[in-house]
């Protein structure tokens, strides 16, 4: 069981490191497309935009969404979960702190889960992007 559990938490957190190096790197490309786009933004440009605070919102409620139904999952699978009194029926165990363990994990990846994929998403599709489709607001 400490291997399932290692590989567990090593998955989160390379999620959490690839989560880390995407976000800035998004936030870069969408900043410099806002600069570009300048006061008068073109179709492709507003499209980005409104698909940039739509998927936080949907990121946002998925998230919640994973996390509670991975505690509920958590409690109806864990006695150690439950109130403080069950230790009263289970006795004190080492197994419980492995469980408590492994749901936190569960937990986490689960919350972090849809983020992730929408963070790594758009690294992959705004690499793909040429930023020379932009329009550049003229100076003069």
């Amino acid at each position: 069981m400490p291997t399932r559990r290692r590989r567990r938490a090593t998955g989160l957190a390379t999620q959490a490191a690839e989560l880390g190096l995407a976000v800035p790197e998004v936030v870069a490309y969408r900043f410099m497309r806002m600069a570009l786009a300048g006061p008068n933004p073109s179709q492709a440009d507003r499209e980005e935009f409104l698909r940039m605070s739509t998927e936080k919102v949907s990121a946002f409620y998925e998230s919640w969404n994973a996390i509670f139904l991975a505690a509920c999952r958590a409690t109806l699978q864990s006695p150690a979960f439950w109130p403080a009194w069950s230790s009263v029926w289970l006795g004190p165990s080492w197994r419980r702190g492995t469980k408590l363990q492994r749901a936190a994990l569960d937990i986490v990846a689960s919350g972090i889960a849809p983020v992730h994929r929408r963070a790594v998403g758009n690294v992959k599709r705004l690499r793909k992007s040429n930023l020379g489709n932009a329009r550049v607001p003229r100076t003069s």
